[in-house]
């Protein structure tokens, strides 16, 4: 293994080294942005090349900082702050792989002057276990209205813990067109998860005398138990703005005078959103399931969710350049979905396939201001008329004011949610080989309020979050689903600040949570992730080259608490009051390097596994990877 890293070392330096020797770097302007989640405006999105802790490459961590996995890297996990959770009904089936997945409300798009292409590939483990990612990112302009572009995006790995594979492949072409009147935005995203379940470790005590491969696990050879998932969507946004700036008008007494500029646009957004679940298992008799409900020979259970949005909607804007801006819309949403899953008949043992049809018609509006350019505030809410959700709403405000400082600009935001919905339809209806349910449930209420003050100079950002909720949905402890009658309150508060002491930092993420109810919803107390690392940059005058480098350790820990458990039959985590997780520090020690417009890091993960005990879970039977060694590699060029 260490002659294969040498040279595969050497093989990418040597261009790199040649490159920091030839490139003189340009300037070259790069715009990226994604579209609000109405889909109806830009967001602009910073360019991100970002060396400094390049060792965190995963996408998962760049969503939410702090996650609890079974185990492993591209397994199904959740994150550990309820208020970065995903909740939405829509996505009940993709919500433990969300972060992961390219979905309409998270598709970058990008005008490049040039072409830009991105690579990025990350390894980690000896063969026979290894931990591979691979991300290629290429957009291109064909001309100055049009952009092209594509990622490809790869995890594939093997495990330390035998049956532990997991394979997710996620694949996304977009583009956008913006032309004077006419603006369109298209994407198409096909994401495969595949995992291979394992039902967790049988004997926890084998983690200290045994090889994790040698680990006994609940869900063995004879299962072949694993699940996929595939997603796929589509996405069109078309735009036709109507209106035109009038010219600049002079008074009586010669001084120029603006004349009030109103214009509209006419959109039509399109949103097809198709989810397939499986599950199989070669040994349903295995004893692992209480219940088996259509065969004891082999379990195949398929569910399917299919989702079609048209939108037709009117937004006007005044003078965009004016220091005083008002602007809103309100549009008319059709839905119509279809459920579909095989379910048990209780008739020796067969099974039927269940089909529902089921539709919405929702209005949907947004009213939002400027006054000058640091302060705003906005408006966005949806009302469901009619169909399935019948009486569902959601309200979202935000008030935005921004601060300039010597180092830079600041911003303070105040936000707040009234939402009334529908739990997702999964939650009513059910049929498996191992579970089955049909119940009827009352709507959650959720109030959320929350204030954040972001200092990007600084490095620094402070985050405030509390939440009312009555009817909390989720799965108790049979991994069947329940409401909680009575009302639920949660409370959040998050920083993160970047300290510095000449080439010395320390990044630190601190979050404390605290529910009302840990019966029904537990969280730990405090959640933290420091970093420590010593920086410099080499320069060399032979070559006028330059390298980067970074070197130091981290911590994640977190307080102890009742995590979820994970069921593979349903694919989601449940309540469980047995066994806490936490109180265990993960340490890895890393080095970053960049070169010119080339990043590489080295890693050893875990690097305490086995010295400071074996109570490594943040899945209770789902032991965490022990120490390995792990690198990579990402190249960016756009000449």
């Amino acid at each position: 293994m260490r002659r294969t890293f040498a040279i595969l070392l050497i093989t990418c330096l040597y261009p790199v080294f040649y490159a920091g020797a030839q490139d003189t770097i340009r300037h070259r302007t790069i715009e990226m942005w994604r579209l609000s989640p109405d889909l109806t405006e830009e967001v602009k999105v910073p360019f991100d090349t970002t060396f400094s802790l390049f060792n965190h490459y995963r996408l998962a961590d760049k969503y939410s900082p702090f996650n609890a996995y079974p185990g492993s890297y591209g397994l199904p996990f959740y994150q550990l702050n309820f208020f970065d959770r995903v909740t939405d009904p829509d996505k009940f089936l993709s919500s433990n792989f969300y972060p992961l997945m390219y979905q309409p409300e998270r598709y970058l798009f990008m005008n490049t002057q040039v072409p830009f292409t991105e690579f990025v590939w990350t390894y980690a483990g000896p063969r026979n276990q290894a931990e591979q990612t691979f991300r290629i990112r290429h957009s291109q302009n064909v001309n100055r209205k049009l952009n092209l572009a594509l990622v490809y995006d790869i995890v594939y790995n093997l495990g330390q813990y035998s049956y532990q594979r997991s394979s997710d492949k996620n694949f996304t072409f977009n583009g956008s067109y913006r032309g004077d009147k006419y603006t369109a935005y298209f994407a198409y995203g096909l994401n495969n998860m595949t995992t291979f379940e394992n039902g967790g470790i049988s004997d926890l005590s084998q983690l200290e005398t045994l090889d994790p491969e040698n680990v006994e696990v609940n869900l063995g050879g004879l299962s072949k138990a694993r699940s996929y998932l595939k997603n796929s969507n589509l996405m069109l946004v078309q735009r036709y703005t109507l209106g035109k700036k009038g010219p600049v008008a002079a008074d009586s007494t010669g001084v120029s005078v603006k004349p009030f500029w109103l214009s509209g646009s006419f959109s039509h957004i399109l949103a097809i959103d198709g989810n397939r679940r499986t599950y199989e298992d070669s040994n349903p008799a295995s004893g692992f399931y209480d219940s088996v409900y259509i065969s004891n020979t082999r379990t195949f259970d398929s569910l399917s969710a299919r989702t079609i949005k048209n939108t037709l909607r009117f937004d006007f804007t005044t003078d965009e350049n004016s220091r005083f801006r008002l602007a809103g819309g309100v549009g008319i949403r059709n839905e119509l979905i279809k459920y579909s899953q095989i379910v048990p008949t209780h008739d020796t043992l067969l099974a039927d396939t269940a089909l529902w049809r089921k539709h919405n018609n929702v209005l949907v509006g947004r009213l939002y201001n400027n006054i000058g350019d640091k302060f705003y505030w906005m408006a966005t809410g949806e009302l469901f008329l009619s169909g399935y959700r019948f009486g569902d709403f959601n309200l979202d405000g935000m008030i935005s004011k921004s601060f300039s400082f010597k180092k830079g600009m600041a911003s303070w935001n105040i936000n707040g949610t009234i939402a009334n919905r529908q739990p997702s339809f999964w939650y009513e209806q059910w049929g498996g080989n191992h579970f089955e349910w049909s119940k009827s449930m009352d709507k959650e209420f959720r109030i959320d309020v929350g204030t954040s003050f972001s200092y990007p100079a600084r490095k620094m950002e402070l985050r405030f979050n509390y939440a009312v909720i009555d009817n909390y949905t989720g799965f108790d402890t049979l991994a069947m689903p329940a409401q909680h009658g009575g009302g639920l309150s949660v409370v959040s508060v998050y920083a993160s600040k970047d300290l510095r002491a000449w080439k010395f930092h320390l990044t630190t993420d601190l979050l404390f949570q605290q529910s009302s109810n840990p019966d029904v919803l537990d969280l730990p107390l405090a959640t933290a992730r420091a970093t420590g690392f010593f920086e410099h940059l080499f320069n060399f005058r032979q070559t006028d080259g330059q390298l980067n480098m970074q070197v130091g350790a981290e911590v994640l820990y977190h307080t102890p608490y009742n995590a979820y458990s994970y069921m593979p039959a349903t694919g989601r985590f449940y309540m469980q009051n047995k066994v806490e997780t936490g109180n265990y520090p993960f340490v890895n020690v890393f080095m970053n390097l960049k070169i010119r417009r080339t990043r590489i890091f080295l890693m050893l993960d875990h690097v305490n596994a086995g010295f400071t005990g074996y109570d490594y879970f943040m899945i209770p039977s789902y032991p965490m990877n022990v120490r390995m060694f792990r690198y990579g590699l990402a190249w960016t060029f756009y000449d």
